[in-house]
């Protein structure tokens, strides 16, 4: 590895899926405005993910995607008059 080019200041977080409330403890550089009290006792920062593997098609087995912010709503919305028109 080179040195000077990997950062160096990892801490303990909590990752957090918002789609079903799954905590879990890693450490990582990522910066956040939220800290949150673990299942330990102590407080750590919060990093907020819309999927992780406790919610993952691939992991879960389940087919079907939790659309947590509404992109394909989004999407089809936006895209509508667009859909099926060939140019």
């Amino acid at each position: 590895m080179k040195n000077g080019i990997h950062p160096s200041n990892y801490r303990f977080v909590v990752f957090q899926d918002m789609s079903n409330g799954t905590s879990f403890l890693s450490k990582s550089t990522a910066p956040s405005r939220e800290n949150i009290k673990f299942e330990d006792g102590n407080e750590y920062p919060l990093i907020k993910l819309e999927i992780s593997n406790t919610s993952h098609p691939f992991y879960t087995g389940k087919m079907k995607l939790v659309d947590t912010a509404g992109r394909v709503d989004k999407f089809n919305t936006r895209y509508k008059d667009h859909m099926g028109k060939k140019k």
